[in-house]
């Protein structure tokens, strides 16, 4: 008789063989070359992660984008930047791209580009020679001049606030013949030379009388431009009124430190600032950005004012949908989820981690879902009790203090099995880089118990929420598994489509393909 150990009847479906090996050395499947670059594109910040150097991440992201079509490119980078609101990686794309398809870089350019902060990153990558031109070439410097001469007098002055380049850097490199006086006046202010001072916009004149007369009104400019002068308690205030949401956000401790939340009616007037609907709606807020201002904020900072983030969190995810009734959501908990989940980069390193954006979605999820089941896991599945009547932020503090050891993304599948348990949905939330339930050969261990599971459960269907810029997964992408990549809010509505079979094969692909150009 033949060896039982070896070959013993599997339960399920015949599982494909893995087709690569991940980070760790372990099997894995690959993802297609169009899934990777938007993976990368979703997740990847050019910062150095827990597996794969800023480097690396380049090398890989220019590769793919010269074996993808230039129209791919286009809407890959456009999706980057309107659905993932993401900074640096778009704009990498759009310089590929203006080698690849001047019509279709035409195109993206206004898309992506879409304010002073991205014109400079453009500018800075494009210069630097690292995607293989070093000059801008004439198609993106009339695209640049086109959006200097077509900005608002506000996304002017914005854009005049940084530097590497800063805005006088690159009105000197592309020269570019202003549309109107404004235009002309502003660039003289600009680059230090003569102008007509009765020609700026109105905020700029503003800002220059109140240097010189810190007693006049002050000026409606861009916060940073009056950081450096020195401002009384009154002028912070007003400062804090004006500002836009994220600025409030950031600057919780510098109004406590100046004495604003000891005005009165100010504290009250910032906490419904930040928990204003419409704001946080415009703001594009990112779950994992209030959690950083709610952990950031001081005891000088108003107990009214921290409930308030708590409510702008709760409005912030409103939109995650309802999965059901039986989830399973399983957010990774181990070592390598400890590290910042944009990469670390000198001077610029997040505080947020992979752990506390995967503890943020599974909180959300289980507030939207209050019967879904929570499965953390590391090594093993770890045990935590989650109260749904509790807030998002205290149930995603809960979840990502605990774990720290190895990799094993398919314990809650194991977990599952071991109790007989089912469900029609399964969220796996991790950086994907399973170890410790490694094979020589074959399927992965995560897809063949995915087997097991879905020979009880034929309906179910799997989801791998991937937040880092890696190019495999531990389970085959087909018509009952998703991989998506990304901690935006498009990841719910691609995965509540999914649940809904309102999305082909193709998966995530798709939603970059639907992008008209």
């Amino acid at each position: 008789m033949a060896n039982k150990t070896l070959f013993s009847s599997a339960r399920g479906k015949l599982p494909p063989a893995a087709n690569a090996w991940n980070s760790e050395g372990s099997i894995a499947y690959a993802l297609s070359p169009k899934h990777r670059l938007a993976q990368y594109a979703a997740t990847g910040c050019l910062s150095n992660t827990f597996y794969a150097g800023a480097t690396e991440q380049l090398a890989t992201v220019l590769e793919l984008a010269s074996e993808i079509d230039a129209e791919y490119l286009a809407k890959c980078a456009i999706h980057a930047r309107e659905s993932g609101a993401m900074k640096d990686m778009p704009a990498l794309l759009l310089v590929a791209l203006s080698m690849k398809s001047t019509v279709l870089f035409k195109k993206a350019f206004p898309r992506v580009v879409d304010n002073g902060r991205m014109l400079r990153t453009f500018v800075q990558i494009l210069r630097s020679g690292a995607v293989g031109r070093k000059s801008l070439g004439s198609v993106p410097k009339a695209m640049v001049q086109k959006w200097l001469n077509e900005a608002s007098e506000r996304k002017l002055i914005e854009a005049s606030i940084g530097a590497k380049p800063s805005l006088k850097d690159i009105v000197r490199m592309v020269h570019p013949k202003p549309a109107d006086k404004m235009r002309e006046a502003f660039n003289g202010w600009l680059l230090g030379k003569p102008h007509d001072f009765a020609l700026l916009p109105k905020a700029l004149q503003d800002i220059v009388m109140y240097e010189f007369d810190p007693s006049s009104p002050l000026p409606d400019v861009p916060f940073q431009m009056l950081t450096a002068l020195p401002l009384e308690r009154d002028a912070w205030a007003t400062l804090a009124e004006r500002g836009g949401w994220h600025m409030v956000r950031m600057n919780l401790n510098t109004f406590a430190r100046h004495g604003v939340f000891g005005m009165r009616g100010m504290k009250e007037r910032i906490a419904d600032k930040l928990r204003d609907r419409e704001l946080i709606r415009k703001a594009r807020v990112f779950p994992y950005q209030l959690m950083t201002a709610y952990h950031a904020a001081g005891a000088a900072v108003p107990a009214e004012v921290k409930d308030a983030l708590q409510d702008a969190m709760e409005i912030a995810i409103d939109n995650v949908p309802s999965l059901g009734d039986r989830v399973v959501v399983c957010p990774d908990v181990s070592g390598s989820m400890k590290s910042a989940v944009t990469g670390t980069r000198y001077g610029a390193t997040s505080v947020v981690r992979c752990i506390d954006v995967a503890a943020l979605m599974t909180a959300a999820i289980v507030r939207a879902n209050r019967a879904a089941t929570v499965l953390p896991f590391e090594n093993d599945v770890c045990n935590v009790h989650l109260n749904v009547r509790d807030s998002v932020m205290t149930n995603a503090a809960k979840l990502a203090a605990i774990g720290g050891g190895g990799t094993r993304c398919s314990a809650p599948l194991q977990w599952l099995e071991d109790r007989n348990q089912g469900a029609d949905l399964v969220i796996l939330v991790s950086d994907n880089q399973s170890w410790l339930d490694n094979r020589d050969s074959g399927a992965t261990e995560t897809q063949r118990r995915w087997e097991v599971f879905r020979a009880r459960n034929p309906q179910a269907k799997l989801v791998c929420i991937n937040l880092q810029p890696y190019a495999t997964t531990q389970a085959v992408e087909r018509a009952d598994v998703l991989n998506v990549g990304g901690f935006s809010d498009e990841v719910f509505e691609i995965v509540a489509g999914f649940a809904k079979g309102e999305i082909g094969t193709g998966h995530w692909t798709e939603r970059v393909e639907a992008i008209e150009l």
